[in-house]
């Protein structure tokens, strides 16, 4: 399998007029998983349209706070004194990044928590479009026995030397990317691409009933589970193109918004509607701004009749959720 990869790659038949034209492969290392927690160092491997590397950085960034957990990133308070801020090296990034799509292994983590900091910053990356590389194994179904870079990387005989240190992670994907890209071209495979949209409207609201670990470092996942209260109100159905929302209709989210989902969901809540985590065939409306994106719950709501709004459409509808019947 391997070695029709490897041919398969390095002889591309007809390079696809649709691929990108560069890419910044991207690794961040933070001081945890959480919305509060912070970039502390970046790294940027900028290829051309054939993933072929043209130069990289590197950069340590000031967190601001406890640098989480030193065991696995190795970057102690000490080593990152007098290291920039964020927004002092924000505009270098952005340099880094212009006009490339993002590419990273889990993108959405490293978009979301890039965008986060530019946001803090008053800036936006110059970011349109993302593709994570472990969408890109399954698509090319890679034989991995499983997801970690470390598969990805001994798959195409790539040697690791500093795990979870942004430079050496970022040249690691990097290496692994171009065979990946170039075994999608010559089976003129459609890349996963995602659009990447920059935050506007977020919050730092910290988590509530987490016990700070080793060196006050708070064990964390990106979006913990939050229990909401049960929407109080029937389902009325789904939503019908022209009319309002209605309380107890069912609504998914996907992808990036503008406005932080939690925000949203926070709101949908508020406006009396069911927030659901899935789709299924009682989800009311599917509220995406990449309808072609290609994910499970698109995939589900084209199956299932779902109808679909932008972030921008669901704003306006908030504003006029008809109350739900009585009795």
């Amino acid at each position: 399998m391997l070695d029709d990869l490897t041919t398969a790659a390095s002889s591309p038949t007809a390079w696809p007029a649709a691929y990108p034209q560069g890419y910044a492969v991207v690794d961040v290392e933070t001081t945890g998983l959480a919305r509060d927690d912070r970039i502390i160092s970046a790294a940027v491997y900028r290829l051309d349209a054939r993933g072929e590397v043209e130069d990289h950085w590197y950069t340590v960034v000031d967190p601001e706070r406890d640098p989480g957990p030193v065991w696995i990133h190795g970057l102690t308070s000490e080593a990152l004194q007098g290291a920039p801020l964020f927004r002092d090296i924000a505009g270098e990034f952005a340099t880094r990044l212009e006009g490339r799509v993002l590419v990273a292994h889990n993108a959405v983590f490293d978009w979301q928590m890039i965008a986060r900091e530019y946001a803090r910053a008053g800036a936006e990356a110059p970011v349109k479009q993302r593709l994570c590389t472990i969408a890109l194994a399954k698509e090319l179904a890679l034989p991995l026995p499983n997801h970690k870079l470390e598969s990805l990387a001994a798959h195409f005989g790539v040697v690791q030397r500093r795990a979870h240190h942004a430079l050496d992670d970022a040249r690691v994907l990097a290496e692994a990317f171009r065979p990946s890209l170039r075994t999608a071209a010559a089976r003129g495979v459609r890349l996963p691409l995602h659009e990447c949209r920059p935050l506007t409207e977020w919050t730092d609201r910290p988590l509530i009933g987490r016990q700070p670990g080793p060196g006050g470092y708070r064990p964390s996942s990106w979006r913990p589970s939050r229990k909401r209260p049960a929407c109080p109100y029937p389902n009325p159905g789904r939503y019908e193109p022209g009319k309002r929302l209605k309380q107890g209709m069912r609504v998914a989210f996907s992808g990036d918004t503008s406005v932080e989902r939690e925000l949203l969901e926070d709101r949908a809540t508020a406006a009396g509607l069911h927030v659901a985590g899935s789709l299924s065939r009682l989800t009311s409306l599917l509220v995406t701004n990449d309808p072609e994106s290609g994910t499970s719950k698109v995939v589900k709501a084209r199956q299932y009749g779902t109808p679909v709004v932008d972030e921008a459409a669901f704003g306006q509808l908030l504003g006029d959720v008809e109350p739900a019947s009585e009795g």
